[in-house]
Parts: structure tokens; C-alpha cells; sequence
């Protein structure tokens, strides 16, 4: 009888053994994840409390330093890349560098999963609409609820805290494929995205600054934006910058990120600068970023960037050689396995010394400590008790939606147009390739939404409308235009929307003319000839059109661009057709007409006009051609008026005794911290809705300096938005720094305060005075 007991305990116990083994491995499919292995998890293995570096006590500095004399030099290689290795013994497991969050936890990069614990994340709109709404605590608030979701999914094994967001190049040229990721085309407003965005990310609840919430990464640095262009590719461009455009365009979003926004990571671009290639640039990295910026953190390359400048440009003879150059430049991880390869070799060829690698991998794990990384289970920590109940919150998607709502330009408004009312418009013809589109809205470096709603799906919500999509897709090869024309004649209004999507506008590819793909131009013509009431044209895109055919129909009442407005899209865009919402976005890049890129290559990196070469310059700062929108474009269902309230009609500097200028005419004088110091001004305008609907308004002020030194013809000084009610009125104040505001750079870099009469612009308001000695 005993054995008997016996044989059935060990069966039980067997069956029991494996029924939990087949639950384990099932339950980890089904959550597509195991249980996250956490470094200096002391609770769990009590030996790691003897480690100084899993002494949370401790100083980032002394943790850091006890951790790397702790390694050897092959363990110190694997942590120079993004897969970096474990060390058992020393309790730490792989770390995944490399995760994306542009507007949103995005599946881009192997650091980030979705599971059906966490089947998706709150996709926000592509950045160049969020741009648009030139609302700096949007940008921020959209980093925040991002954070809080990269965490939660941290927290579940799903995400890694490092992600390499935002990309603040200045959409330079509007052919470029990935303009759509930017902010758009100025300095300033790409500054403030940046920084906005980036304090949103990393900021923790008690503003401490050497903690982190997740770790962001501001990129490409730097003049990094030509990716496929007619057979020109990234991976081999040579951008030769003047020092002028490279200090006044390429670099102060660059700047304001690490000095204004204290983001934790810059990531190096592909291409090379004036014959050097961006990530072996000891001046651009080693001796601007971490040098001049002070970075606290890490610089890492694009993918495979090392490899790029060794086997496409041969910038190296050996890979070795390379490996060196990029960590003597100042790199410190490597995005690839570049550096795992090549490292030891050109530590044993005495290319590069421990010393050097030591340094690189410091200031990764400075990074990872500041995460809280070294920290054990999180569970306990901040942010530990956040999972999937964080994600895709009801808060979260309608921010989503609003900011979609905020970033609507309305380009064209004819009265009687727009708004359309839900009672009288029986009827609603939706035609056109991008209105039913799902993932089209959400752009590129996206993640799984928590859900969509289609333009068509939005519309249908408040009217009933008949659809025809009239072209397979964008690229609409041949449209089906009598099927659209027969809708549009009986509708009470007609919705067309167009544009793109990644087929024509991409990483990796670039445009080649400004025109609507394939036969949607002659779709829009059409249409509009045969419908019989209002229409509007909505142009769902990151880049701009040549859009004058439509700006000039009569028949094509209004114009909406609504950029790639992420996985609310369709809902806030019925808000703004249907009048629930006042549009209040603005351009943030020029549009061009198709002659202005007949005349300009995309590879002329020139900012500046050159009237000998016909060369009309770029972006609404220096560009002298005509224009289908213009930078900052944008109408209201209500009109804005504005009125200066104060402001000086003279600035005066004062200078040293002995100074120069005292004697003889100058134009300019350097910027100097003690000639700067407290010269300060207020501007005061008064803004008023004299509208009958309530809306937000974007007070943009400018500024014309006078003409030394190349300046801009105008350039953005600041920009507020303010809520006013109907027939209310505001005070909007702005401070306005000399030295840093009203200053231009020289033909050699240089800053300088322009001596002589600058003008202020504010709408059609103009106010003019002089800054002298």
C-alpha cells in the first residue's frame, strides 16, 4: 500500500511538474515575454549587496567607476554596443539599447514588443503636425504621457528606458522623405519641439535632474537631411555647410536640446560634413556636444554608422582604424556590432587604449544609473507600479485627439464653406485614396495604436455620407472618376482627401516633384467641376504640395492640411469640418510651387540666396521666390486682431570705453556675455477675438533685422498661444533677450547684434526701432 502511495506521489508530483512547465512556457507565448530580469536585483541574490555599484547610496560617479574597474576588456566591448552583453556574475543582464518613441512607444527597434498584455500605445500624431500647433506645453505633455507608457511596459518586460527620440533636423528641403518626422523648417520652433519634448520624456516627478524617467536622444546630428535623391543616398553624401548656416540653421536645435532640454543622448548622422564623417568627428562630438553643451550622457551612432563610413564612403583603410576614430572622436556606443568586432583589434594595434573604451562605456552606465537601471525589481521604486492599466488610458487618447485638433491647418476657407453644419448637411460624398486609410495616419517610427478612427469613420459620425476612394491607392494610377463625380453631384457637400503615405515619402526616399501622385490632381478637378455644394480638399501629408490648381478652383471652397494626424485622426478632423473646434494650427515649413524645385537641388545645402547663381535660398528665412503657403500660414474660423501695446523705439548697447565703434561706423558688435548682461526688453500686444466663435490663436512675433552679414530676411523671435473667447481680448507678453534674440550670425559663425533698424512683425502689424551704442 505504502509504495503505492509512493508511486502516486511521484506520478502527481511529475504530472504536476510538467502541466506547470507546459503553463510556464504557454503563458510566456501568450504574453509574448518572459519575466523581466532586473540588474542588482538584491532581493533575489543577496551577494550583489557587496557591489558598490548596486549601492544605490552612492554617488552616479562612484557606482559607475566601481562597476567598469570591475569588468574585463572583452566585457567592456560588449557594452559599446546597442545588444549589450550580460556579465552573470556581476548580476547584470542584456540591456537593449536601441527603442524609438517619435510620437508614440513605437515597435520600430528590438528593445520595444507588443503583447497581448500591451496590444498597443497611445500613437499621437506624426511630429510635423504636432509642430503645428506651436503649443510648447503640448509638447511637453505629449513626452509625458509617453514616458509613462515606455514604464509601464518597462515594468512588464515589454520596453527598454532608452529611446531614441525626437528627430530635430530642420526640414531643410521639402522633397525630403522624412520632413514628416521633424518639427518643420525653423530654428526656433524646432528648438523648442526638442527641448519641449524631451523635458516631457525624461523629467521625473521630483524635477530632479540627475534622475531620469526614460532616456531620450535628439537626432541626426547634424545637417543630416538628403536620404535617396535622385540616386544621392545618405549613406555616401558629403553636406558641405558654410560655418554661417551651420551655426544659425543646423545646430541650435541641437543645442537647445542638450542645454535647454538636459537630454541624456545626441546620436550621430550617416553622412559626412565637410568631408568628415559626422560619427568620426572629434571636433562635432567630443569637442561641441560634450565640450562647449556640457552633454550628461551618451552619443551614439546611427545604425551601423561605422560601418557605413568604412565600407560606403572608405574613409578608413582598415576597420580597426575605424573602430578608433569613432571612440577617439567621442562616440560611446555604437548602434550595430561594429565595434564588438573591431575594438579588440585596435586596442591590440594600438589604436585606441582602455583608457578611451573605459571612458565610452561611463557614460552609458551614468545613463543607466540615472534610470534607475542598477537598481534592482522596480516594483518598489517610482514609476514601478505602473503596467498595462497606464496604457492607452482614456486621458491618454484623447490627448491624441486634441492634438491632432491643435495641428489642423486651414489653409483656405471661402465664405459659406467651412464650417459645415451637422443639421443642414443631409448628405456627404467622402472620396479620395486617404479617406478610409488606417496606418497611414499614424506615419512612420509607429507603434500599435489602442485603436483607429478613419476620416470616413469620424464623418460618418455626424452625417450620413456615401464613399468612393476613387484610386487604388496614392499613388493613383488611374482614378475612378465618374464613380466620384456621381457622388459629388448629389451630395450636399463633398470631402475629398489626398496626399501620401510611405510609398511616396520615406526614410530612404525622397520626393521628386511637389505634385499630388498620379491622377489626384485631375480626380480633385473633377469633382469639384461636378459637386454641387461645398468642397473641401483635405491633403493628409508630411511634406507640402504645389497645390496652386486647387488654391486657385472657386469650386474648391476650403483647403485643409492635416499632415499624418495619427490614430485619432478621423475624429478630430470631423471636429474641425463639423465645427466643434475652431482650427487654430499653422505651417510649420514653407510650401513651395514645382519651379522652385525644377531650380534646386537637393543637394545645395546653402540656406542663403545666391542672385548670381539664380539660387533662391531656402525656408521662409532666406527663400526670395514665390510661394503656394508660407511659413506660419494658418486661418481661424474667427479673426484675430492685434495691437501693440508697448514696445522701444530705441535699444541702446553700452560699450567700453576705448571700443572701436566709438570711432568709426560699425555694423555689428560681437555678442559678449558682459555687453549682454540684463539687456533686456518687453513686448506687449494686445490680441482680440472679434470673431463670434471661440478658438485658440498662435501670436507669432518676428523679427527683420538689418541687412549684415547674410541675415534673414525675417526670423521667429517667439511665439505664444492664448484661448480667447468670442469678442474677448488678451495681453500676450514677450521678453525679448538682445544678445540672444535680435543677434545673427556672421560669415564666420560668429554671433553678432546687428547695429541699426530692426522691424518687428506680428501679423500685419509692423513696429520698427534701433539698436545703436
Amino acid at each position: 500500500m505504502a509504495s503505492s502511495i509512493i508511486r502516486f506521489s511521484v506520478f502527481l508530483c511529475s504530472f504536476l511538474f510538467q502541466y506547470l512547465l507546459f503553463f510556464s512556457q504557454n503563458l510566456k507565448g501568450v504574453l509574448g515575454q518572459s519575466s523581466p530580469v532586473f540588474a542588482c536585483n538584491v532581493a533575489s541574490n543577496a551577494t550583489l549587496s557587496s557591489f558598490a555599484f548596486c549601492d544605490t547610496s552612492l554617488g552616479v560617479d562612484a557606482r559607475v567607476a566601481d562597476l567598469v574597474k570591475r569588468l574585463t576588456l572583452p566585457e567592456k566591448i560588449g557594452f559599446l554596443v546597442n545588444s549589450a552583453g550580460s556579465v552573470s556574475r556581476l548580476g547584470i543582464p542584456k540591456y537593449e539599447w536601441w527603442s524609438e518613441a517619435l510620437h508614440g512607444v513605437s515597435y520600430v527597434g528590438p528593445g520595444t514588443k507588443f503583447s497581448s498584455l500591451v496590444p498597443g500605445a497611445t500613437s499621437f500624431p506624426q511630429v510635423i503636425l504636432t509642430a503645428a500647433s506651436f503649443n510648447t506645453s503640448l509638447f511637453e505633455a505629449i513626452g509625458r504621457v509617453v514616458s509613462t507608457e515606455a514604464r509601464a511596459m518597462y515594468n512588464v518586460g515589454l520596453a527598454g528606458l532608452t529611446y531614441w527620440s525626437p528627430n530635430i533636423n530642420i526640414f531643410r528641403d521639402p522633397r525630403w522623405g522624412r520632413g514628416q518626422e521633424t518639427p518643420g523648417e525653423d530654428p526656433l520652433l524646432s528648438s523648442k519641439y526638442g527641448s519641449g519634448y524631451v523635458r516631457g520624456l525624461q523629467q521625473t516627478d521630483d524635477g530632479d535632474k540627475n534622475k531620469l524617467k526614460v532616456a531620450a536622444c535628439c537626432k541626426h546630428y547634424t545637417a543630416y537631411d538628403i536620404d535617396n535623391w535622385k540616386g544621392v543616398d545618405r549613406y555616401h553624401f558629403n553636406a558641405v555647410v558654410t560655418k554661417q548656416d551651420m551655426d544659425d540653421t543646423f545646430q541650435p536645435p541641437f543645442k537647445s536640446c542638450v542645454i535647454d532640454g538636459n537630454v541624456a543622448s545626441v546620436m550621430c548622422s550617416y553622412n559626412q560634413v565637410n568631408g568628415i564623417p559626422t560619427c568620426a568627428d572629434p571636433d562635432l562630438l567630443a569637442g561641441v556636444i560634450r565640450g562647449e553643451w556640457k552633454l550628461n550622457g551618451y552619443i551614439v551612432t546611427d545604425c551601423d554608422s561605422i560601418d557605413v563610413y568604412y565600407n560606403n564612403q572608405h574613409y578608413t583603410k582598415t576597420p580597426e582604424e575605424a573602430a578608433a576614430k569613432a571612440i577617439l572622436a567621442g562616440l560611446d556606443l555604437n548602434c550595430g556590432s561594429f565595434l564588438g568586432k573591431y575594438t579588440q583589434g585596435a586596442v591590440q594595434a594600438g589604436l585606441v587604449n582602455e583608457a578611451a573604451i573605459d571612458r565610452a562605456i561611463s557614460n552609458n552606465f551614468a545613463t543607466l544609473m540615472r534610470l534607475g537601471f542598477f537598481d534592482g525589481d522596480p516594483s518598489n521604486k517610482p514609476y514601478g507600479k505602473l503596467g498595462p492599466k497606464d496604457v492607452c488610458t482614456s486621458e491618454n487618447q484623447e490627448l491624441a485627439r486634441e492634438t491632432a485638433r491643435q495641428g489642423i491647418v486651414l489653409l483656405k476657407n471661402s465664405p459659406g464653406s467651412l464650417p459645415l453644419s451637422p443639421t443642414a448637411i443631409k448628405s456627404l460624398a467622402v472620396i479620395g485614396p486617404n479617406s478610409n486609410v488606417t496606418k497611414t495616419m499614424i506615419g512612420n517610427y509607429e507603434g500599435t495604436p489602442c485603436k483607429y478612427t478613419t476620416i470616413l469613420q469620424g464623418l460618418s459620425a455626424s452625417a450620413a455620407t456615401s464613399y468612393v476612394p476613387a484610386c487604388a491607392n496614392v499613388a493613383c494610377g488611374t482614378a475612378q472618376v465618374d464613380d466620384a463625380t456621381k457622388i459629388a453631384a448629389s451630395a450636399d457637400a463633398t470631402i475629398l482627401v489626398v496626399g501620401a503615405d510611405q510609398s511616396i515619402e520615406a526614410e530612404s526616399r525622397d520626393r521628386i516633384d511637389l505634385y499630388l501622385p498620379g491622377q489626384q490632381t485631375l480626380l480633385v478637378t473633377e469633382v469639384a467641376k461636378a459637386s454641387k455644394g461645398p468642397v473641401i480638399l483635405v491633403i493628409m501629408s508630411g511634406g507640402g504640395f504645389d497645390i496652386t490648381f486647387a488654391k486657385n478652383n472657386t469650386k474648391i471652397t476650403s483647403i485643409l492640411w492635416v499632415g499624418y494626424p495619427g490614430e485619432a485622426g478621423g475624429a478630430a478632423v470631423a471636429d474641425v469640418v463639423f465645427g466643434h473646434y475652431n482650427p487654430c494650427g499653422r505651417l510649420p515649413m514653407t510650401w513651395y510651387p514645382q519651379s522652385y524645385v525644377d531650380k534646386v537641388p537637393m543637394t545645395n545645402m546653402n540656406m542663403r540666396p545666391d542672385a548670381s547663381k539664380g539660387y533662391p535660398g531656402r525656408t521662409y528665412r532666406f527663400y526670395t521666390g514665390e510661394t503656394v503657403y508660407s511659413f506660419g500660414d494658418g486661418l481661424s474660423y474667427s479673426t484675430f486682431n492685434h495691437k501693440l501695446v508697448r514696445a522701444p523705439k530705441l535699444v541702446s548697447i553700452p560699450l567700453e570705453e576705448g571700443h572701436v565703434c566709438h570711432s568709426s561706423s560699425c555694423k555689428s558688435l560681437d555678442v559678449m556675455e558682459e555687453r549682454c548682461k540684463n539687456l533686456v526688453f518687453d513686448i506687449h500686444l494686445g490680441v482680440k477675438n472679434a470673431g463670434s466663435m471661440s478658438g485658440s490663436h498662435t501670436v507669432m512675433l518676428f523679427s527683420s533685422p538689418p541687412a549684415v552679414h547674410k541675415s534673414p530676411q525675417k526670423h521667429l523671435l517667439g511665439f505664444e498661444k492664448v484661448f480667447l473667447s468670442a469678442q474677448r481680448e488678451a495681453l500676450v507678453k514677450f521678453n525679448v533677450d538682445v544678445c540672444k534674440h535680435l543677434s545673427v550670425v556672421d560669415e564666420l559663425g560668429n554671433r553678432k547684434v546687428a547695429l541699426g533698424e530692426h522691424v518687428l512683425h506680428v501679423g500685419s502689424l509692423t513696429h520698427s526701432f534701433s539698436v545703436r551704442i
